[in-house]
Formats: C-alpha cells, structure tokens, sequence
C-alpha cells in the first residue's frame, strides 16, 4: 500500500521525540520515567514507533499522538502512549492460560496437540481487537476476509493502534509517521518506515474505509467496495461515500475531488483530483475520452459470441429514477466493447465472464447493454434494477483497469486490479 498520509508535519514531531528518547534516555520521558531505553540498544532490542498529528475542530486544538508497536519490556499500556486496541486483562489472560497448556502438552509429548493450541489461541487473540474506523464503526480482525491465519501481532502496529485513537475521539488526521529507534540488523536506526505490508496493509483499509492504490498531493486512486457510493447523496443517510471519507483522511484535499464516479453497487478503480488543477485536468481527459477503462463482469447464462460491439440509445425514465431506458429519439449513444473470458459455473446454473470496455460513460451502461435484449440480453448477476438479485448477492461488475495522464508529472499511469468475484 501506498503511505496514505503525508508525514511531513508529522516528521516534526518525531525529531522531537529522537531528542528526548536520545537525552532522556526513557521511553515515558514526560512521565514516571520507569521504562528506560537501554533494552532497546541490545541486539534486536530496537522497536517501532509512530506520531499521528491530528485536528480537534471542537476545541480548535493541535493532537499529538505517540504508539509503539507491540510490547515494550512486557507493557501494552505506558504513559504518553495510545491504548492497544484490546482489553489487557483478557488479552494476557487468554495468553497465560494457553501456555499452561502447551507447555503441559509438550511435556507429555503431544507436540501436535500443542501447535493446534498456539494456533487456536493466536485466533482468538486476534479477535480481542477492535479498532475505532473513519466511518464511526468498530470493527474486528473477523471483518479482515482471510483465507489464512493472520500474522502474530497483526493489529500492534503503531499506524493501526493511532489511527484508532484518532478516530475514537473524532480528531481529524492531518499528518502520520513511524520510525524504528533502537539497535536492529534489519532497521535503520532513527529511519522512518512505511507501514508493514503482512500486518497493516490487510488492516488499513479496514480502518480508513479505504483501499488506497496510490496517492501523491495532486491525485489519489482509490478501489472502492461494492456498496459503497462514490460521491454524497441527498440526506444524512448518504453522505457515506468515498468522496467524503477522502476529505476525512486527507486535509489538503479539495471540496469536489470527484471527476468521475462507479455505481454504488459496482466496485473498483476511482481516481480523484485532491486539488483544482488536477480535478479540472482529470475531468477534461474523461471529458475527451482519454481515458481508458475495463470492466469485468459475470452475465447471468452462457454468452455465444466470442466478442463485439454494442451501441444503444438510452436515457433516465424519470418516473422510475434512477432506472434507465432504451429510447431511439431522445436516448443518448452508449457504446461498449465485449470479449467473453470464458463460461463458468454459478451456483446452479452457468454463467460467462466477460471484459467490457466502454467507449462513451453513460449512466448504467454496462447494465443496460447486458440485459437489453438488444444489447447482450443477460443481466449482470446481481443487477436488482436490470436483473434479479438474491439475498445476500451483489452486483458482479467490477472496474478493473484504469489508464490515465497525470496531470502534474504527465506520466501514464495505469492500475490493474482483480474483481473480487
């Protein structure tokens, strides 16, 4: 993952920190002092630190936090720090009682037993976690969809455990940063770091509500899960979306990044300018048809044709919005490309992956060219206005590339990702 926030301000900070760990010489310098530095000075003794700058609009106040990741000399909780994300108690209780056990097994020889419980009580100290997100929810490490077991002190990290606190006391981050203070072959001392990719990068999407692909001070593409709108509806109710949790994570950004936006029921790319100038460039290559995007999609049958062009006049039937319509008069041209990827079974029926690439971005074209019977005449599963939708089912179309100029560096930038279906 990208850094998702600039750690400029935040770097500030952290050099003060460098001081006083340096001249203090004790982890808790602004308080008890009972947790001197010297163990971290050992071989691989060193640990990560981190610093989030945040805003308290309430109170008009600058918020400084400080995390280390994991423990330090056996403490979870040390003055000056913010919270683990657990209950201590609960969390070394579980602990304690699973290693009576193993080591009991081990002596009796059951090593398989024995590693079958490390593993058990590593899942349920995973799920002690919970995490304070932008969105106002906590969630668990459960809500992370994993095929596999997640590292040990996934969830210790410095970026999760301040980004937590940050969003438990409703602070607005502005800047964030982690640096490794101690003696390590594989860290520099005092060298900052991005967040880990086995721990945080499952985690932070989780957390900031966001699957951020890459982000500089001009743009930010985003993959945004199905269910999800892209930009602020009418009422409280919809002012969820990705438009907004952009500005909530990043300071700098514009009020209208958006110049382009994905049904709230499809997933995928998103790319937004963070500031007027990138906004107006992005939104005249969309505007000019410059940039290039690929859908996937699982129709509901077995498409025949190996490939082809669709062209379809259509427009909005007001008297059933947002439902479009098919109209030769008054609808505007929506043409797409297809090419079948293959058959597959759904289910207990069959259904064929394809490619779409649309050539002009009309509303629901994609929708309406598959299930028009002048179109592909086969719904996009899922599809509630245009198909039938099933309990628990989403909409199976997913933007998967994404090509565009930068507007700043004018390099090509192209992002690939793979549908979740």
């Amino acid at each position: 993952m990208s850094e998702v926030l600039s750690s400029t301000i935040a770097k500030v900070y952290a050099r003060e920190m460098m001081y006083q760990l340096d001249t203090k010489k004790f982890i808790d310098y602004e308080h008890s002092r009972l947790f001197p530095t010297t163990p971290l000075f050992v071989d691989g003794g060193g640990m990560m630190f981190g610093i989030l700058v945040a805003i308290d609009d309430k109170k008009g106040e600058i918020v400084v936090l400080k995390a280390f990741s994991g423990e330090y000399q056996g403490n979870s909780s040390i003055d000056g720090y913010v919270p683990p994300t657990y209950d201590e108690a609960t969390y070394h209780t579980l602990l304690q009682e699973s290693d009576k056990e193993i080591k009991q097994l081990q002596k009796e020889g059951s090593f398989t037993h024995s590693q079958a419980l490390s593993i058990e009580t590593q899942k349920k100290a995973h799920m002690l976690h919970s995490f304070h997100c932008i969105d106002g929810k906590i969630r668990t490490l459960e809500d992370i969809k994993s095929n596999s077991l997640l590292p040990s002190g996934t969830g210790d990290c410095c970026g999760p455990k301040l980004l937590s606190e940050a969003f438990r006391r409703n602070l607005k981050v502005v800047s964030m940063v982690e640096f490794f203070y101690g003696n390590s072959p594989k860290h520099i001392h005092k060298g900052y770091s991005s967040p880990c990719e086995t721990r945080c990068e499952p985690l932070l999407p989780l957390i900031i509500g966001l699957d951020i692909l890459y982000v500089d001070s001009h743009i930010i593409v985003v993959n945004k899960p199905n269910g999800l709108l892209s930009v602020p509806g009418i009422g409280p109710d919809k002012q969820d979306c990705v438009v907004n949790r952009v500005k909530s994570l990043i300071i700098e950004s514009i009020d209208s990044p958006s110049v382009h936006r994905l049904d709230m029921d499809t997933s995928g790319l998103l790319v937004l300018g963070l500031t007027k100038e990138s906004q107006r460039d992005l939104s005249i290559q969309f505007m000019n048809r410059e940039v290039t995007k690929s859908y996937i999609a699982l129709l509901d049958g077995i498409l025949m044709q190996e490939s082809g062009e669709i062209t379809l006049p259509f427009r909005l039937d007001t008297e059933n919005r947002p439902y479009q319509i098919y109209d030769e008069k008054k609808g505007k041209i929506g043409t797409t490309m297809f090419k079948r990827i293959g058959v597959e079974p759904y289910k207990d029926r069959h259904a064929t992956r394809v490619e779409f690439t649309p050539k002009t971005g009309r509303t629901h074209q994609l929708r309406v060219h598959s299930a028009h019977e002048k179109g592909l005449n086969m719904p996009i599963i899922g599809d509630r206005l245009y198909g039938t939708r099933l309990e628990g089912e989403r909409l199976m179309l997913h933007a998967a590339t994404l090509t565009f100029i930068h507007p700043d560096t004018k390099k090509v930038m192209e992002f690939v990702t793979k549908a979740p279906f």
